[in-house]
């Protein structure tokens, strides 16, 4: 286990500061008499005891039906003890009232004294821990207590034949147990989902869920835990109904793309908003929305929440409508996550460890998923071309059968040499998978540390992730400490406080190399080493030039090397003047740094191209672009962020029954984000030498002197100021309707839109019914809600402003003097991107909760899009941002949570969702806006297509003449073409293939429970999404250092195969015919085709289904007897053992390929199976 001593070093001084605060914080205080200003009126004794359990919040127990029947006595009570209120109150009646630790039980006076019995016992939840405040009640009456701080409980009672006692606790299942007089009892109580949902968290409010008007979809993190997974956001998929996941690497640190409802901007930032205890994160690096909306693009800087550790997280609520995302205001219109981390709990201090050990598999050829030729397929199929006649290009790798065969003619060696390399070189079957990756364990570790008392609670916990990739030049170490800490002065006055660090070091390869397609693609019939062990290198063509290369050689003198750290410190003061009104400040700070040092060595391929000559021989130095040693490029980012909030919040209940609610906010709040980045390359590295950099004579390297005199460093400077105002206020009447409409002003900075559309609304409006509770009906359904939205929100990109903004440079050498540039041009005329969406919801449940389903239906219709605009250069750019777009999603989903089998000892509960997203593009864009290059990848915007919709060739067959490809292209009839724009000539040529986002998407998950034992399986499927096969042709150039699809096998190679295969001929290059397309010769046309070998990559019979059924998790679990383990002084021990991506079902058709994998780019690694054991155990 590799650990930075500086690292080790920092931690353990934040892990005794932690405990330090902890400790000195850590005792017990008793609550302050509670006051009471009360006005009885025409009253009865329930209504006056309702009104004092809603001004105090005290618990109290007593029988409704009969004190409804009492009438109180007129009276004031101003700034009471409420005993003194409850004397007066209870006075002339038949009852009486006793406070049992901190709970107030009005009982009828017994008029006679009969034998009892002592009931007495403990209790606890499952992992052992004591609960204290449990309400213990014999069934059928108002006579209970309260457990104490150790959870026990004593009760005298009259003896009977047969005393039931009821244990009901916030969050648990309420548990009837027969009692035994005078005999201890040990009560577990087991915790309630459901209870623990019945509430939803916005990050701005918490909300009754009875009382919920938006579309929110909660999940406890427990819930979607998958071992050997780092970051939260990796396990969303098929877990959160309208959120899709797209991976498309499966390399570790990679951060996924993530769609809420689909997509609702075409140039901005399609990326949902994360936010952590109320609080908008930020990613650590900042990149360009057109990269992230890149479906190519491979995130591994990571993002917002690649610092938080999963096992800090309690739970996540995804915002998904207009009216539960309203309140973050412009920021949130893709989407918001909530995510809640854990907290203290009242009890003893209790320490807990999670270890997870990983072990994950590298790809095999023997993988279904692969598809290549084994070496001696590779050397027939070499033998086929030379006997063909083909030409091969000058300019490629001296290596593989084809350069034995020029050694051959060129009598360097003779023909039983040649016999003899060619059969060791058939048997070879070099193994780059396992020469560029390795079979990997890695580990994740959390200790916590939790427990408190009335006055005080704390969480705190540190972290160690030791996380290693199939790719053996990747690996990831992280490290995190967290502490929250609640504190709870009186009544009036509390606080929390929470401190969050983390620490990251990762390292990959250059992109350049890019280890798994160079496997994929690279010829089994070259050795990796030499018969003595050292390298083998084969000549490489690099700028018209051969130098050595050797895969090993590139990565062990090359990578990319990151660190990042993180700090967030954030106060919570909360001030309740009232009752039912409260003053809520925050302020919180974040800082985060990253750097990343990319660096290619001395004795690299890649040096060795720039240099002009091999490492330690001699070099061109007319031509040299670096004369000595390497390249390091660094690139550094400082990411600070302040918020201040300052936010009211009133719950206030009136009427006679206190039938009326009112529940309203008003907030400001303010943000402050610096962003600092700099980014260098030089030159002469020497990473082995004391990390030195060479220096050269001016003059003696003419190209090197060139490259220096223009690079210069790359710095930003971005500041972004943020003020808001908002509110939300909701009326609700007896639980049975709640009406909500929530608004939000932003202005800022950073918003480039005309000076008096400054600041946009945002809003919506909402409500919900619950008819059981209006008509009391106790038939077919236990709960149902109806819920409906309507909203609109804006947004705005940034780097646009009103005005001009111009850039001052330093002294120009040419003119000597200082020179400044246009950064930004003034774009007055840019509106808001305006986005309405409607959403309505039902849920219900049936059969004593058995069975809940939830659905919803939305619709969101952007106007005013961002769309880029080609112009003249003349104008100084070639684009400009208008508001020309209109984007339309719609959709549903269905939510099922059901129990199928319930007996004694076992329980199988089984959750799943299904979500269909429909998105589409009205809108045309600009007409030269597009080449066919964007069309083929996906890049593209056209009208009536989802976005990220392809496009290809289509295919019309094989040439039964000579096997080539042909195209459905308009070669015989162009004229069909002449008048069209480029955009029309695109659309009409090829046709839409289909999206690289799936339509329908979702999860099953089924947990089974014997007894001790708890199996999940948890599967997620995807449909509706297409992908291309991998590229088959490279121009009809063969390489022979490339490795060949084993599809060629059956490829064309007589009239009449073109009945029985679609892969073409191979064709010697200078071919006309195939070599360039028609449409290059044409005036009157943009080329929109270039080698029929390419088009053939990029035609229709190349697209395969995406979909897919996998299974993400398998876990078995055993939970050791408390009875056992409470011998040893522990709470709770348990073992597991699971898998995560163990099988995938998908089409036949994706021979050689997963379906995140595609032809569009790089081949990248899949998503690997592994196998994790686990410990948890805590005392």
């Amino acid at each position: 286990m590799r650990i930075p001593p500086h690292g080790v070093k920092k931690f353990l001084h934040q892990m005794k500061f932690t405990l330090l605060f902890v400790m000195l914080f850590c005792f017990y205080a008793e609550a302050s008499s509670q006051k009471v200003t009360l006005k009885v009126k025409n009253m009865d004794l329930y209504s006056v005891l309702l009104q004092l359990k809603n001004q105090t919040g005290v618990r109290m127990l007593y029988d409704a039906d009969y004190t409804k029947q009492i009438k109180c006595t007129d009276a004031t009570f101003f700034e009471k003890d409420i005993k003194d209120v409850l004397s007066q109150l209870l006075n002339n009646t038949k009852l009486v009232y006793k406070e049992v630790n901190g709970t107030f039980v009005i009982s009828k006076v017994s008029e006679q004294e009969d034998k009892t019995v002592k009931l007495a016992g403990t209790v606890k939840d499952v992992q052992g821990t004591p609960l204290p405040g449990v309400t213990v009640v014999i069934k059928g009456t108002t006579i209970g207590v309260s457990t104490d701080a150790q959870g026990n409980f004593t009760l005298n009672v009259k003896e009977q034949e047969k005393i039931t006692l009821v244990f009901s606790f916030v969050g648990m299942k309420t548990k009837e147990v027969v009692a035994t007089p005078n005999k201890a009892m040990m009560i577990t109580l087991e915790e309630d989902t459901q209870t623990i949902e019945e509430v939803v968290i916005t990050g701005y409010q918490v909300v009754d869920k009875r009382k919920n008007t938006s579309a929110i979809t909660s999940v406890k993190a427990a819930d979607i835990m998958r071992p050997g997974i780092t970051t939260i956001d990796q396990m969303l998929e098929g877990q959160i109904p309208d959120l899709i996941s797209m991976t498309n690497s499966g390399e570790i640190g990679v951060a996924p793309k993530l769609r809420i409802r689909g997509t609702s901007t075409l140039i901005g930032n399609r990326e949902p908003l994360w936010v952590i205890d109320g609080i908008v994160q930020q990613d650590p690096v900042n990149i360009s929305p057109e990269e992230l909306n890149n479906p190519d693009y491979i995130n591994r800087i990571g993002n917002a929440i690649s610092g938080l550790n999963p096992q800090d997280i309690e739970r996540i609520d995804v915002l998904k409508d207009a009216s539960a995302t309203a309140l973050y205001g412009t920021k949130a219109a893709n989407g918001v996550i909530v995510i809640t981390t854990k907290r203290g709990h009242i009890g003893a201090p209790m320490v807990s460890y999670n270890m997870t050990g990983t072990f994950k598999f590298r790809p095999r050829y023997s993988d279904r998923h692969i598809d290549v030729m084994t070496s001696k397929e590779r050397v027939q199929f070499s033998r086929d071309l030379l006997n063909s006649n083909y030409n091969f290009s000058g300019n490629v790798s001296l290596v593989g059968y084809e350069y034995l065969y020029e050694q051959l003619y060129a009598r360097q060696i003779s023909y039983q040499e040649f016999e003899e390399q060619v059969a060791k070189m058939e048997s070879l079957n070099t193994d780059w998978f396992s020469a560029l990756g390795n079979d990997v364990f890695s580990s994740q570790h959390t200790i916590s540390l939790t427990g408190g008392s009335d006055m005080i609670r704390y969480y705190a916990s540190i972290g160690y992730t030791d996380d290693n990739d199939v790719v053996k030049s990747n690996r990831n170490d992280r490290y995190t400490a967290k502490l929250n800490l609640d504190i709870h002065f009186s009544e009036k006055f509390s606080t929390s406080l929470g401190i969050d660090g983390s620490k990251s070091s990762q390292k990959y390869y250059q992109s350049e190399l890019a280890p798994i397609d160079y496997a994929y693609n690279t010829s089994r019939t070259i050795p990796l080493y030499n018969e003595d062990g050292t390298l083998h290198y084969y000549q490489k063509p690099q700028a018209g030039r051969y130098y050595n290369f050797n895969i090993l050689n590139e990565l062990a003198n090359s990578g990319c090397e990151q660190e990042g750290s993180s700090l967030a410190f954030q106060a919570n003061l909360l001030y309740k003047p009232l009752a039912w009104l409260r003053v809520n400040g925050i302020l919180a700070y974040s800082v985060s740094n990253t750097e990343i040092d990319s660096y290619w060595g001395a004795e690299t391929h890649h040096v060795a191209s720039m240099r002009r000559g091999e490492f330690g021989g001699e070099i061109d130095a007319e031509e040299s672009e670096l004369p000595a040693g390497g390249e390091l490029k660094q690139q550094s980012s400082r990411n600070e962020s302040v918020t201040a909030r300052l936010q009211l919040d009133a719950n206030k209940y009136f009427g006679l029954a206190e039938e009326h609610n009112i529940n309203a906010s008003l907030g400001f709040e303010a943000s402050s984000t610096k962003y600092v980045g700099t980014e260098i390359t030089n030159r002469g590295y020497y990473p082995d030498r004391g990390l030195q950099f060479a220096t050269f004579e001016q003059g003696v390297y003419p190209v090197f002197d060139a490259w220096l005199l223009a690079n210069r460093p790359v710095l930003t400077d971005n500041l972004t100021n943020l003020i808001a105002v908002y509110a939300s206020i909701s009326y609700s009447y007896r639980n049975w309707i709640t009406l909500n409409a929530n608004a939000r002003y932003d202005g800022s900075n950073r918003f480039g839109s005309q000076s008096n559309d400054k600041l946009l609304p945002v809003w919506s409006a909402s409500l919900s019914y619950n008819p059981l509770e209006q008509f009391q009906a106790t038939g077919f359904f236990d709960f149902l809600q109806l819920k409906f939205s309507y909203g609109y929100q804006g947004n705005m990109l940034e780097g646009q402003s009103p005005e001009m903004i111009i850039k001052k440079l330093p002294l120009d050498d040419y003119y000597h003097e200082l020179v400044s540039e246009v950064s930004i041009y003034p774009n007055p005329d840019l509106q808001w991107e305006r986005t309405s969406s409607l959403n309505a919801g039902i849920e219900f449940s049936i059969l004593d909760r058995r069975l809940m389903v939830s659905s919803d239906f939305y619709y969101k219709k952007t106007k005013d899009a961002f769309m880029a605009k080609k112009i003249s250069g003349v104008n100084g750019m070639d684009s400009y941002t208008v508001n020309s777009g209109k984007i339309l999603n719609r959709g549903y989903n269905v939510s099922l949570t059901m129990t199928p089998v319930q007996f004694k000892d076992f329980r199988w509960s089984l959750s799943t969702s299904i979500s269909k997203t429909f998105n589409r593009v009205e809108t045309k864009p600009s007409t030269d806006q597009y080449d066919v290059e964007h069309f083929l990848d996906g890049t593209v915007i056209t009208k009536g297509n989802p976005v990220n919709t392809f496009f290809s060739y289509r295919f019309k067959g094989l040439s039964p003449v000579d096997g080539g490809p042909l195209f459905y292209d308009y070669k015989e009839n162009p004229e069909r073409l002449y008048g069209k724009n480029k955009h029309d000539i695109f659309t009409t040529v090829l046709e839409a293939s289909g999206s690289r986002e799936p339509k329908l998407s979702g999860g099953i998950n089924n947990t089974f429970t014997y007894k001790n034992f708890r199996l999940n399986v948890t599967l997620s499927y995807s449909l509706g999404a297409k992908t291309r096969l991998f590229k088959l042709f490279d121009n009809q150039n063969f390489n022979p250092e490339q490795n060949v699809n084993r599809a060629f096998l059956k490829r064309w190679q007589r009239p009449g195969d073109e009945m029985y295969t679609d892969i073409p001929v191979i064709i010697n290059g200078g071919n006309r015919t195939y070599d360039i397309h028609w449409s290059k010769y044409s005036d009157l046309l943009p080329s929109f085709g270039g080698s029929a070998w390419e088009m053939y990559n990029y035609s229709n019979i190349r697209i395969v289904s995406a979909n897919y059924l996998k299974c993400t998790t398998m876990s078995l679990t055993y939970a050791f007897p408390s009875e056992l383990i409470s011998k040893w002084k522990l709470q709770r021990l348990e073992l597991s053992l699971s898998s995560t991506n163990p099988f995938i079902f998908c089409s036949s058709k994706l021979k050689g390929q997963t379906p995140t994998q595609g032809g569009f780019s790089t081949i990248q690694l899949s998503e690997r199976p592994t196998f994790s054991f686990g410990l948890y155990v805590s005392f």
